[in-house]
């Protein structure tokens, strides 16, 4: 028995770590839906019999984790769900790891062999419909024990209740931030729920990582995915890497500093060994000057006057170092101004125009222009051509249409189509040809036939 999802029970299910349109609905009593997982990497290879290691680990609610004994060498994977021993009765978890890796995780966590206990059977049915029962009371009962320590007037939060398997224990897990008097307050809890009770503190960081969330990066609290050891994290951090001593920035769900700033202190550490002292002062001839700013990665050192600090001139370290070593040997450097060296101007050029907002629009406009040029070119070539070969009349010379017809959709056979031109492009200069000219012309054919053309004609570029 497992999960209860379609795939549970094989070592390569991995149902989310919450709950997700395609999820597994059972988030908590899955296999490898939990927090603070382990990947087995040697889950295809077979150790030999004699090798076989008879501890597993077993997951019960969140974060919480142990190790217990086989000793009844039940065949177990992970999702399995089993029964193992505890104080007093028995509890349900689920299996998280099998094998050699078991090894490795005990020697990690300092667990001894000898304080394992040992798993009882495979959960049958009636197991699973009384562990399923009391992890659906778990919400109610955690509010109403909110509502009784507050009632008492006590400083504590209650974040998570956990019921133990056989519902014969409730372990509550509270911070406060003083000593709590528990007295009143377990006689009042064992009233209202009639079971044991079991109170447990644990702090701030261990609270964010039962809660879980969604921390300022995006992504899934480490305290909650992946991060096992909680380390001090002090504002010493936050200045080594120059930012600003900001408590809503620092700060994590948990209200502590928070635990990725010590992942990137050793690479600061390491550069900031090449930098001469943050309080180093330069005698000049104009005066003393001291350190303002550090940049690390560009590797420069800010200075200015101690009489007038408004005006700060920058230098590479290579050049401080010079500096400081003149000022050993009793000498005086020359004024920041003369040492600042003029900045060379580098034009970047900005190949994807990701700064330019008209992007879009300048890129489509050239490109229209570009396309309207080639047209007209190409109209102009054929025109010349087929003037050479079929020696027609240029176009200025021919009639202009006029507007005014009977029936604005007729065109008679042998006049010619007119050339479309684009608004941006001039039209050529066609002469000027009399009214009386065209009227003639009209009159003098009266029997033609007019037609309506049924389908427009095709496009010629060359025309």
């Amino acid at each position: 028995m497992s999960c209860g999802c379609k795939t549970s029970g094989d070592s390569a299910h991995s149902c989310g770590p919450k709950k997700t349109a395609n999820g597994c609905e059972n988030v908590n009593t899955c296999g490898n839906s939990y927090k603070l997982s382990v990947f087995d990497w040697l889950s295809n290879i077979n150790n030999p019999a004699p090798n076989r290691c008879d501890f597993v680990e077993v997951r019960f609610k969140n974060d919480r984790k142990s190790f217990y004994k086989n000793v009844n060498n039940i065949p177990l994977h992970i999702g399995s769900v089993v029964t193992v021993e505890s104080s007093p009765g028995h509890d349900v978890g689920v299996v998280s790891l099998t094998g050699e890796l078991v090894k490795i995780q005990m020697k990690k966590k300092k667990f001894s062999e000898e304080s394992a206990l040992k798993i009882y059977r495979q959960a049958n049915q009636k197991d699973l419909e009384v562990w399923q029962e009391a992890r659906k009371k778990e919400d109610g009962v955690k509010l109403e024990a909110r509502k009784i320590a507050q009632r008492l007037g006590l400083e504590m939060k209650v974040t998570d209740v956990e019921y133990q398997g056989d519902s014969s224990k409730i372990t509550f897990y509270y911070t406060a931030d003083n000593r709590i008097d528990f007295r009143q307050l377990i006689k009042d809890y064992a009233g209202a729920f009639r079971t044991k009770i079991d109170m447990k503190q644990i702090g701030f960081r261990q609270e964010a990582a039962k809660v879980g969330g969604i921390g300022s990066c995006g992504r899934e609290l480490c305290c909650s995915t992946w991060l096992t050891d909680f380390r001090s994290v002090n504002t010493n951090v936050a200045r080594y890497q120059q930012l600003s001593i900001n408590p809503q920035k620092l700060a994590g769900q948990c209200g502590k500093l928070k635990c990725c700033l010590n992942y990137e202190l050793d690479s600061y550490l390491d550069a900031l060994s090449n930098f001469p002292s943050s309080s180093t002062t330069l005698d000049t001839e104009k005066g003393k000057a001291f350190c303002i700013k550090i940049d690390v990665f560009k590797k420069k050192m800010w200075f200015a006057y101690v009489d007038s600090s408004i005006a700060w001139y920058d230098f590479d370290i290579d050049l401080v170092k010079k500096l400081i070593s003149k000022n050993k040997r009793g000498e005086k450097t020359l004024p920041l101004e003369d040492l600042k060296q003029p900045e060379t101007s580098t034009h970047n050029i900005d190949l994807i125009q990701e700064n330019n907002v008209d992007r879009f629009e300048k890129k489509n406009r050239g490109n229209r222009n570009r396309n309207n040029q080639n047209k007209q070119n190409n109209n102009q070539q054929g025109q010349q051509g087929q003037g050479q070969k079929r020696n027609r009349p240029d176009r200025q010379e021919r009639p202009e249409r006029s507007d005014k017809t009977e029936n604005p959709n007729a065109q008679s056979a042998n006049q010619p189509k007119p050339q479309k031109h684009h608004p941006q492009q001039k039209a050529p200069v066609e002469k000027a040809v009399n009214n009386s000219d065209t009227d003639k012309k009209q009159q003098s054919s009266p029997n033609k036939k007019k037609f309506k053309k049924k389908y427009p004609p095709k496009k010629d570029n060359n025309a």
